[in-house]
């Protein structure tokens, strides 16, 4: 297998971390602007009810991504562990089945929410018209999530590799696409939504391409291991993919609570928040994406059992979320007004992107310790430990505080409330992560994470 393997065991983690991350981040960012690209042109239409549809299905599209996300930090621990034990053999293998495994379960979760449309768009809070843009525009896009699917794993699986700038590639080269295709099928052809819809389908088959490629010409390529041999890999990508892709959920499940509580407070509410949620990740993309430039690093490591470099990666992650947190607020603080007629936002609308773009956007430094903390937990062993950060960091952390500031403050309360949950458990979360690695350092194993433990060891069976 050619191309640059292991390449994390050795040369300066920080340098490592910044490389990897801001390369991932493009290519992530390159989706996300479109996205707020996206939000711009639905709102020069001034059609409130096409705004407002936007924020609900990025509710339910989220969900649908989340999954994805999940299956590809599985394939990125299995091939980066394998790759760092030197089994290239292996790596080759686990790269094929995860695909595989990867775009059947794909297909099967897009076709459920698919058939659960116009339930789940309810339970949003979409009504009348609103509710049936929402849903002609999902009808449309999650039957691609098998193709988004492939490209995210692609992605990953090029990453365990240390080969960040070609998996950046496939999102630069889906954005591209969806940024040709959209001002063309939304104004060009006055498709509004629908328009908005087929590009997003074009840029996700581009993405899944071009993450492919890579891996055929440079990696290996895949082998087809035949129902005997794809059996056996079953377990171990479930090992990871359960709690990973459980993990992944939780944070829409939180904004689908969120969605539904500044429903509450009219539709030029729902368009301020559907805002900041696009903001959000063109802002802090590079923090989204660092989970998956530490998860291999972590792995490689893990598996060359090199510890000590293991926790350095771990604290020059966060040390690298503060000092981008703080650069990324400022400019954000400086930038608010112009930010805000872009959109042509006013009143309501105008509070929550002014709101985001100061003291909210400094408090997601605890998201990225939660990040970070997830990779780390993933990659060494305790997959389930960012299942239960996450799931009470987007329930008893989101509702629970959304609720008290929202009663409080009204419509900015919700916001302010789904912040101060990540700060709880962002705290918790760098104590857990710390507790795991310094159990995986030490070679032990001690409770409530010894059952965890155990999970990990389903990769060194089967499939080989």
């Amino acid at each position: 297998m050619a191309g640059p393997s292991a390449r994390f065991l050795e040369g300066n983690l920080f340098r490592h971390i910044t490389v990897m991350s801001l390369t991932s981040s493009v290519g992530l960012m390159a989706v996300f602007l479109v996205d707020f690209v996206d939000m711009i042109f639905i709102s020069m239409l001034g059609k409130a009810e096409l705004a407002a549809a936007v924020g609900y299905a990025g509710a339910i599209l989220f969900f649908t991504t989340s999954f994805g996300i999940g299956m590809a930090i599985t394939a990125g621990a299995l091939v980066a562990r394998a790759i760092g034990a030197g089994d290239d053999d292996l790596a080759q293998k686990r790269q094929t089945t995860t695909l595989i495994w990867g775009a059947f379960f794909g297909a099967v979760f897009a076709a459920l929410v698919w058939l659960s449309l116009d339930p789940l768009v309810t339970l949003m809070g979409a009504t009348g018209e609103t509710h049936r843009l929402t849903v002609e525009y999902l009808a449309i896009v999650v039957p691609s999530l098998p193709l988004l699917l492939i490209g995210m794993v692609g992605g990953a699986i090029l990453r365990a590799h240390g080969d960040a700038r070609r998996a950046m590639m496939a999102t630069i080269w889906g954005g591209l696409v969806n940024a040709v295709l959209d001002p063309i099928l939304i104004f060009g052809l006055d498709l509004e939504l629908t328009g908005a819809a087929l590009a997003s389908v074009a840029a996700r088959v581009t993405i899944a391409v071009v993450a492919m490629l890579p891996i055929l010409r440079h990696y290996g390529g895949l082998v087809w291991p035949g129902l005997a041999g794809l059996m056996p890999d079953l377990r171990p990508i479930l090992a990871i993919a359960v709690p990973a892709i459980l993990t992944q959920l939780a944070t829409p499940v939180g904004q689908a609570y969120v969605t539904r509580s500044m429903a509450e407070y009219g539709e030029n509410a729902v368009a301020g928040m559907a805002i900041v949620s696009r903001l959000t990740p063109v802002a802090f993309g590079v923090l989204f994406a660092l989970s998956g430039a530490v998860g291999p690093i972590i792995g490689q490591n893990a598996g060359a059992e090199a510890h000590g470099r293991v926790r350095r990666t771990f604290t020059d992650a966060l040390l690298f979320t503060a000092l981008f947190t703080v650069l990324v607020t400022a400019l954000l603080f400086a930038l608010r007004g112009p930010i805000g007629a872009l959109f042509q936002a006013e009143g309501i609308t105008l509070d929550l992107v002014y709101l985001f773009c100061g003291p909210l956007a400094l408090l997601f430094f605890f998201n990225g310790v939660i990040f970070v903390s997830n990779a780390a937990c993933n990659n060494l062993g305790r997959p389930f430990l960012s299942t239960w950060i996450n799931w009470g960091r987007h329930t008893v952390g989101t509702i629970a505080m959304v609720v008290i500031f929202s009663a409080w403050l009204g419509a900015p309360g919700v916001l302010i409330g789904q912040a101060l949950g990540g700060v709880i458990f962002g705290g918790i979360a760098w104590v857990l992560a710390l507790r795991v690695i310094a159990t995986a350092g030490s070679g032990g194993d001690t409770p409530p994470f010894q059952r965890e433990g155990r999970l990990l060891q389903l990769f060194h069976r089967g499939g080989r």
